[in-house]
C-alpha cells in the first residue's frame, strides 16, 4: 500500500456529506443461494496480506492518525460508569497526545464515534456536545440477540430517542445456522426501521456462524434488509474479527454494490488490538473496495485497546522512544 499523503494532510480530506442510506431491496434468494465462499482460496488470500503490504516511517504515521479517525471507540463492560464513559469521551475528542498531534501536524483528529451501553447514551451525549462525533448504541438484547423481539425493538427506540446516532444490532445466529433466509430479512427490516434516522450497523457474530459461506449469505441479506454497515462480531464471542471473514464481508459488499449501486459499510471488531494489524485492514480495504471506504461513514473498527497501542507507535514516531502502556489510559 503505498502512498504520498503526510500526516498533515489525512484529516483535512474527510468527507462533508455521507453516502446516502442503504434503503434495502426485496429479498432475492436466487441471488442468496447463488453465493458461494471458497474457503482454501479465501484463506490463501488472507495469509499473503500482513506479509505483502508495508508502510514505513511518516507514511505509517499517516496511516495510524487514518486508523484513528475511523474508530468507534468502545466500553462494553459490565462494570461500566458514568466516570469512564465521560473519561472514555475525552479522550475520543483528544485520542493522542497534544504535543504528538502538533509534531505530526494533525489537526482536529477524533475518533470515529463512541459505542456504549444503551444505559451510557445520554451520558456519552452529554459528554461529546459540541462535537461531531456520534455516539454508538448496542441494542436488541446485545450480546446474544435473545430477548423477546418486541423488547429489542423498544431497546432501539429507547437508544435514538437518548440521542445515538447510530446503532449496533445483533442478528438472530439460529437464523443463519437453519437457513431461514426470510425471517433474517424479516427481523433485519423491522430493526432498521426503528432505527428511523439512526444508521444500523448489523453484527453477525461470525465466529458463531459455522462457514465463510453462511457469512457470506448473512451479510447479503442483511443489506438487502437496508444495514447501513455490516459488523462482525461482538467482541464476546471466542472468535471475531478475523482477515477471511473480512474478505468475505467486503467482497459481498462489492457484488450489492456492483449489482444495487448501493454502497455499505463494514466494521470489524473483536481482536484488533495492535497497530500493524490496523494497517493490514486498511490495505485489504484498499485492495478490495477502494479509497472511499477508507472514510468514517463507510468504514470503523470497532476497538478499545488498539488506540493505545497506535499512540505508543506514534509517539515512537517522533519521539524514537516507546512509552510505557500505563501512559495511554483508555477510559
Amino acid at each position: 500500500m503505498q502512498t504520498t499523503q503526510s500526516p498533515k494532510t489525512m484529516t483535512a480530506q474527510l468527507p462533508q456529506v455521507h453516502e446516502p442510506r442503504n434503503e434495502g431491496t426485496p429479498l432475492d434468494l436466487d441471488w442468496v443461494m447463488a453465493v458461494q465462499a471458497n474457503t482454501s482460496a479465501i484463506e490463501r488470500r488472507a495469509a499473503t496480506l500482513p506479509g505483502r503490504r508495508s508502510v514505513k516511517k511518516d507514511h505509517q504515521a499517516a496511516w495510524l492518525c487514518k486508523a484513528i479517525s475511523l474508530m468507534d471507540l468502545t466500553t462494553l463492560s459490565g462494570d461500566d460508569s458514568e466516570g469512564r464513559v465521560r473519561r472514555l469521551c475525552a479522550k475520543a475528542k483528544q485520542p493522542v497526545a497534544q504535543p504528538i498531534l502538533e509534531a505530526l501536524g494533525m489537526v482536529g483528529l477524533t475518533t470515529g464515534a463512541v459505542c456504549v451501553y444503551h444505559d451510557m447514551v445520554s451520558t456519552a451525549v452529554a459528554a461529546l456536545q459540541g462535537t461531531d462525533i456520534p455516539v454508538a448504541a448496542v441494542s436488541t438484547g446485545f450480546p446474544a440477540g435473545l430477548s423477546p423481539f418486541h423488547l429489542r425493538i423498544a431497546e432501539i427506540g429507547e437508544s435514538v430517542a437518548a440521542g445515538a446516532e447510530e446503532i449496533d444490532i445483533v442478528i438472530s445466529r439460529r437464523h443463519v445456522l437453519t437457513g431461514n433466509w426470510q425471517a433474517l430479512y424479516d427481523e433485519m427490516k423491522e430493526m432498521r426501521a426503528a432505527c428511523g434516522e439512526a444508521h444500523v450497523k448489523a453484527i453477525l457474530a461470525t465466529g458463531e456462524l459455522g462457514t465463510l459461506r453462511n457469512v457470506a449469505r448473512a451479510s447479503l441479506v442483511c443489506m438487502m434488509a437496508g444495514a447501513d454497515f455490516i459488523k462482525t462480531s461482538t467482541g464476546k464471542e471466542p472468535i471475531n474479527a478475523t482477515l477471511p471473514v473480512t474478505l468475505t464481508m467486503i467482497r459481498a459488499i462489492r457484488d450489492y454494490q456492483d449489482r444495487t449501486g448501493i454502497k455499505v459499510g463494514y466494521k470489524p471488531a473483536g481482536g484488533i488490538s495492535k497497530a500493524k494489524d490496523a494497517i493490514t485492514y486498511l490495505a485489504m480495504i484498499k485492495d478490495e473496495l477502494g479509497d472511499r471506504w477508507l472514510q468514517p461513514d463507510l468504514f470503523r473498527f470497532g476497538a478499545s485497546s488498539l488506540l493505545g497501542d497506535i499512540e505508543r507507535q506514534l509517539e515512537h514516531h517522533v519521539t524514537g522512544a516507546y512509552s510505557a502502556q500505563w501512559r495511554h489510559a483508555i477510559g
